[in-house]
């Protein structure tokens, strides 16, 4: 049961779509930061710059690639009633969200060294 890629599908939908929630509520809660002043919400964004912060939007990325292009293979399951070819266009979403992931996940992360000081190219 937990091998085949239905489930595996399910999993991942699930968990980037709790990273997306939580994304949701940390912006929420650094938005109305302001209203306690300027200094809590400039304490709030120093804190969200780090490079701890800079990689995880990294993630938050391919969290909403993935979430995405899932959501977009389900209706075409499920409106087109495609049974037999599930487990292709799962490996596509998977090539899809790699390479929409290293587009934007590249230049995501040579911002963030050279924010740290570290110059690659």
């Amino acid at each position: 049961m937990y091998k085949n890629f239905g489930y595996i599908s399910f999993i991942f939908r699930r968990v980037s779509g709790l990273a997306l929630v939580g994304y949701l509520f940390t912006h929420m809660m650094v938005i109305g930061s302001i209203n306690f002043g300027d200094e809590a919400f400039n304490r709030a964004m120093g804190f969200l710059q780090s490079p701890l912060f800079r990689f995880a939007e990294i993630l938050l990325l391919a969290a909403v690639i993935y979430h995405a292009i899932d959501g977009i293979r389900l209706l075409i399951v499920h409106q087109f009633k495609i049974t037999e070819t599930r487990t292709s266009l799962f490996y596509a979403v998977l090539v899809i969200c790699v390479i929409l992931g290293l587009a934007g996940g590249i230049p995501l992360a040579l911002f963030a060294l050279e924010e740290m000081g570290i110059h690659i190219l």
